[in-house]
């Protein structure tokens, strides 16, 4: 199975601290966030909008209005196919050749 051709583009949205406690505060909400996500950093709002434009981008989460304010909530259905996608691409990795003849004490 090929992984998902965005795959390297999530990963990459997900190797910031800031961008990792921006989807475990919305993974701590039932419905969308708006000020929690800013209130939970301790960061200016300008970046933190930019870290939630990054995971959008990915398509990790989504937006929308809630009146005159953005809402944000985890995209669940991307977040399981990223899960799968990091699964078999790691099987891939231990099951082939190269992790099998390199031991701990190897200096190729």
């Amino acid at each position: 199975m090929t992984p998902h051709p965005d795959l390297a583009a999530r990963l990459k949205a997900l190797a910031h601290p800031a961008r990792l406690k921006v989807l475990e505060t919305l993974a701590g909400r039932e419905g969308c966030a708006c000020g929690e996500i800013v209130a939970g950093l301790p960061l200016a709002q300008s970046t933190v909008s930019q870290h939630i434009k990054i995971l959008a981008e990915a398509g990790l989460v989504r937006g929308g209005m809630d009146g005159q304010r953005p809402c944000y909530c985890i995209d669940g259905q991307a977040l399981e196919s990223l899960r799968r996608d990091i699964d078999a691409l790691l099987s891939r990795l231990a099951s082939g050749p190269g992790g099998a003849a390199c031991g701990p004490h190897s200096q190729g």
